[in-house]
């Protein structure tokens, strides 16, 4: 959500020449406040206190299990979150071993969230001098419907406090969904089963639904830089709005499905669950081996082919993790060089939601008909009604957002109405098919306007 640095919606711009092709050269860089470092730091340390304060409580109280699987889910993604920041920042091959000790006792974003702060407070001082290390980077820009290339000078601070931004946009996604979803499904259960709501674990709950409700955010905005590496990208506060509200929606409603389809089949809801998630998992895996293909060695120049494996797996594990509870906006490709598809894929996201939608349908009737009435107060009927509603209008704010405020959906070769329409011309009689389909490809081949 935040940005590094950024260039003026009217820059001074002028043009230099090069050998290939024109470029302009943009504005210097600006410098913004990392209110997205402060915040992901602060749902760290709030979700841990919490989870904390609710073992302590767990125990006292000798709840062993809910005690046990709380202080589980907490441990694994903390684990992850340090592994994650050492891996960016690379520590390993630094004397940094302030860095080390505070990341061993679990409290590496606090210490670098400090770093990036000093580092953020440093470049303002120095506002407007000189660095003597700079680079120069290019990055297509759609400028009034028009692709311009813009080169600008970046200096060395800038690019360090952009790689703090970087590790915490990863790090806020290991701890949505390899904690925050565990952690906020079990706590709900919980609940569900207990019939209270104390509030230390209302305060969990809630920077769980908030850490899961970010990391979704940033999942997507992360999904499209990558896809459209070459293209400087501007995100407003309505497309931000509109993928919040969707991420919401469709988060909260599938969780609370699960929850209530676990609570009404307790231990026979575990296989179900288990293989589900089994099929996300490998399913990467399946098509890696099917392809043929070798082992990418590009993911770190001083990593062995275990160390490759070990992270490989680990993100695996992190795309299992978010397609369990809602869309990934990337396609993992093992096979390939940049480990994702770059394509837009309408059909695995038609295929992901028709899934998704048929699965929670069955687990809302599972609760409607063999719910137990002690559970909830309510009319499951309604229950059940209210939570199929909120999914689909979550995805009826996916479809908004990827036909009209997708910042890139110029681009596109097809649109969310020409894969519907096409889907439409293909379930038609054959003949019919074959007479509508140069008018469908020819819409196809419009794109967005």
């Amino acid at each position: 959500m935040d940005q590094v640095y950024e260039i003026p919606e009217e820059p001074n711009m002028d043009p230099i020449s090069s050998l290939e092709e024109d470029v302009i050269r943009g504005a210097n860089p600006r410098f913004t406040f990392p209110f997205g470092i402060l915040f992901s730091t602060f749902l760290y340390c709030g979700e841990a206190a919490s989870a904390l304060y609710m073992v302590r409580i767990y125990r006292k109280n000798s709840e062993t299990y809910w005690m046990t699987y709380t202080l589980s889910f907490f441990m694994f993604s903390s684990i992850m979150v340090q592994l994650t920041l050492i891996f960016v920042h690379r520590d390993l091959a630094k004397d940094k071993p302030l860095s080390l000790f505070m990341h061993l006792i679990l409290l590496g974003p606090v210490i670098r969230c400090l770093e990036a702060m000093i580092k953020y407070l440093t470049l303002w001082k120095k506002e407007g001098q000189e660095e003597p290390y700079v680079s120069l980077t290019r990055k297509k820009m759609l400028i009034n419907g028009e692709e311009v290339l813009i080169e600008w000078e970046v200096g060395h601070s800038i690019r360090t406090l952009a790689m703090h931004r970087n590790a915490y946009k990863r790090m806020s996604q290991i701890q949505a969904f390899l904690g925050s979803v565990p952690q906020l499904t079990y706590q709900l259960y919980v609940t569900l089963i207990s019939a209270e709501v104390p509030l230390g674990r209302a305060v969990l709950m809630v920077f769980s639904l908030v850490s899961v409700t970010y990391g979704a955010t940033l999942c997507n905005m992360l999904a499209i830089q990558i896809k459209y590496d070459e293209y400087k990208i501007r995100l407003g506060p309505l497309e931000v709005l509109c993928i919040t509200i969707w991420r919401t929606l469709e988060i909260t409603s599938r969780l609370v499905i699960l929850v209530l389809f676990s609570a009404t089949l307790k231990l026979k809801a575990v296989p179900f669950l288990l293989l589900n998630f089994l099929i996300i998992l490998f399913e990467p895996w399946v098509k890696f081996w099917r392809s043929g293909a070798q082992m990418p060695n590009n993911i770190e120049k001083n990593f062995s082919q275990v160390g490759t494996l070990v992270v490989l797996i680990s993100i695996t594990v992190l795309y299992a993790g978010i397609n369990f509870s809602c869309w990934s906006a990337l396609q993992l490709k093992l096979a390939d060089r940049d480990l994702v598809d770059k394509g837009q894929n309408w059909g695995h996201m038609g295929l992901h939601y028709s899934v998704r939608l048929v699965e929670n349908v069955i687990m809302v009737l599972v609760f409607k008909f063999f719910g137990v009435k002690v559970l909830l107060n309510y009319c499951h009927s309604l229950i059940a009604l209210q939570l199929i509603i909120a999914y689909l209008i979550s995805i009826g704010f996916m479809l908004l957002f990827f036909q009209y405020l997708h910042p890139l959906r110029s681009l596109f070769t097809h649109n969310v109405v020409d894969y519907l329409r096409c889907v439409c011309c293909y379930r038609h009689p054959q003949g019919r098919v074959e007479n509508s389909e140069p008018s469908c490809d020819a819409e196809a081949r419009q794109g967005i306007v």
